[in-house]
């Protein structure tokens, strides 16, 4: 909306007590922000769960009271008169009361307070679709990350507060602990998320192949499983290696690299993974267990795809999901071979192909994971593949990721940035010297596929393609007959090619590309 595109938020400050008796948060957040168009109105947006005791400005100094009025989701303050742009704001809002228990987490978002098998607490925080406003006042929208964040979280001892960021301290008074943890570089707010539990902390450092200097690593578990976190540990790091050969080095590590075990799946709350896979690792592979913790790679594949490279609308989520679960086969083909990486991709063509994976037009978040671009997005890729060639299409996907080579080496928080799905194509088309409109018009801008027509009459294979909307189609596609496969085009008018009596040739006999056959 208007007055909230017409600020730019660079700091947001969150302090807050948490209650799980009373399943109740309370406390303030100060926001720090730039104005870029003229506003009498600063305008956030807070769950109608959550009350606000006030709002205060800083000005010269002083904290000055605001009116305020609740239209609802959207709180409107008054700021008595027009800020102009390059002004500078700073707010801050005082709230509390029972905020919205997660009906079904992660997918819709909300506080999980849960117990142990221990009977201890263990709460946390999901709200990516929902938006952060579930629990805290923002401006929420994926077009606007702080430059940094703050967090500081009091709960009762013996709990563990782990979050985004680094941790600068932890006070103690009475039988409470504060602890303050510090975001140092830009972040989707959707990614803020708290994880509270008695937990074990598993330290270690990644020493990158990649990267200039070692980071931490971190794994919150639950005490009753340490055992199990201290087995997955070495995965991790594994998982952390396969990424940073592929895509570049972790982008975070000026903070850390953090996983907390959580009640809920999972979700790629940056550098503070969620995971609820019971150390399982069919737990999002319908229980097939592929050789790794499918659920852990997958959240990690998003500190690149989503938490880098960050969709500034959703109808781009696809960058996030569909590139997140494509890595899943690649680690698959890299762990077992090429088979298995068929076999994967066999078992993720289920998707029904009724919305676009990437629209022109704006979508919302909940709008969006309507459309297919978990699997058809991987399925996308790995067409892509077969028609650039694994030099260009490898060489595309680390560019996508830090299109600079230089930005490899910056941690202060610049090497993260908005993309769409125009910048892909424009990384594909130039690191393969190819036009590739033809591509991304069909399978990403609509939703159907193309269908490949295939008739055998006598001795001749008549090949043609039919394409949504009469849509140019320039597929090359792989023929195998007489026991040698290949490569073809076929022209607008089709293909005819002649076959030997009792021959059987079949097309794309590897399962390269995304289409119908009829």
């Amino acid at each position: 909306m208007p007055e909230q595109a017409a600020y730019d938020v660079h700091f947001y400050e969150l302090d807050l007590n948490i209650d799980p008796e009373a399943k109740s948060i309370d406390g303030n957040v100060l926001i720090r922000a730039a104005v870029v168009h003229p506003l009498t109105y600063f305008v956030l947006d807070l769950d109608t769960l959550l009350g606000i005791e006030r709002v205060e400005e800083k000005i010269d100094g002083q904290w000055l009271e605001r009116r305020l009025s609740r239209d609802e989701g959207k709180v409107w303050i008054d700021l008595e008169h027009t800020r102009q742009p390059e002004e500078a704001l700073e707010m801050r809002v005082h709230y509390g009361g029972q905020p919205r228990v997660a009906p079904n987490p992660p997918w819709n978002g909300g506080f999980t307070w849960e117990q142990t098998s221990s009977g201890a607490h263990w709460i946390a925080t999901t709200c990516q679709t929902n938006g952060a406003d579930l629990w805290w006042p923002c401006k929420d929208h994926v077009s606007d990350e702080p430059d940094s964040v703050a967090i500081h979280i009091r709960v009762p001892k013996p709990l563990v507060v782990a979050t985004n960021g680094r941790l600068q301290s932890v006070d103690e008074a009475d039988e409470h602990r504060t602890y303050h943890w510090l975001v140092s570089t830009p972040i989707n707010i959707y990614n803020v998320a708290l994880n509270i539990a008695p937990y074990v902390v598993i330290k270690g450092e990644m020493e990158s192949s990649v990267a200039d200097a070692p980071y931490p690593v971190e794994f919150y578990v639950l005490p009753e499983d340490e055992a199990k976190g201290r087995e997955l540990f070495p995965e991790i790091m594994e998982h952390l290696d396969f990424f940073e050969r592929f895509l570049g080095p972790y982008p975070f590590r000026a903070d850390k690299y953090g996983v907390a075990q959580t009640p809920h799946l999972g979700m790629e709350h940056q550098t503070i993974i969620a995971y609820g896979a019971n150390f399982s690792n069919g737990s999002m592979t319908g229980g097939k267990d592929w050789g790794f913790d499918a659920l852990h790679h997958h959240e990690l594949a998003h500190e690149w795809w989503g938490n880098l490279v960050t969709n500034f609308d959703w109808r781009d989520m696809w960058l996030h999901e569909g590139f997140g679960s494509y890595m899943q086969a690649l680690y698959i083909e890299e762990l077992s071979g090429m088979e298995a990486y068929r076999e994967y991709m066999g078992r993720a063509r289920f998707f029904r192909n009724t919305l676009a994976v990437a629209p022109r037009a704006s979508r919302s978040a909940a709008e969006i994971y309507r459309a297919p671009i978990y699997t058809k997005g991987a399925w996308i890729l790995h067409t892509l593949r077969y028609v650039l060639g694994d030099e260009a299409f490898f060489q595309a996907l680390r560019r996508m990721a830090y299109p600079d080579p230089a930005l490899e080496k910056i941690t202060d928080g610049s090497q993260t940035r908005f993309a769409a799905t125009e910048d892909f194509l424009s990384i594909c088309e130039s690191v393969s010297g190819r036009e590739l409109d033809w591509f991304f018009d069909l399978y990403l801008r609509q939703p159907a596929l193309p269908v490949l027509h295939s008739r055998i009459e006598g001795n001749e294979w008549q090949l043609s393609w039919e394409t949504p909307d009469g849509l140019p189609f320039s597929m090359p596609i792989e023929i195998k007959m007489d026991g040698k496969t290949v490569k073809k085009d076929i022209p607008a008018e089709g293909l005819t090619l002649k076959i030997k009596k009792g021959d059987q040739p079949e097309v794309d006999p590897d399962g390269w590309i995304l289409m119908e056959v009829k």
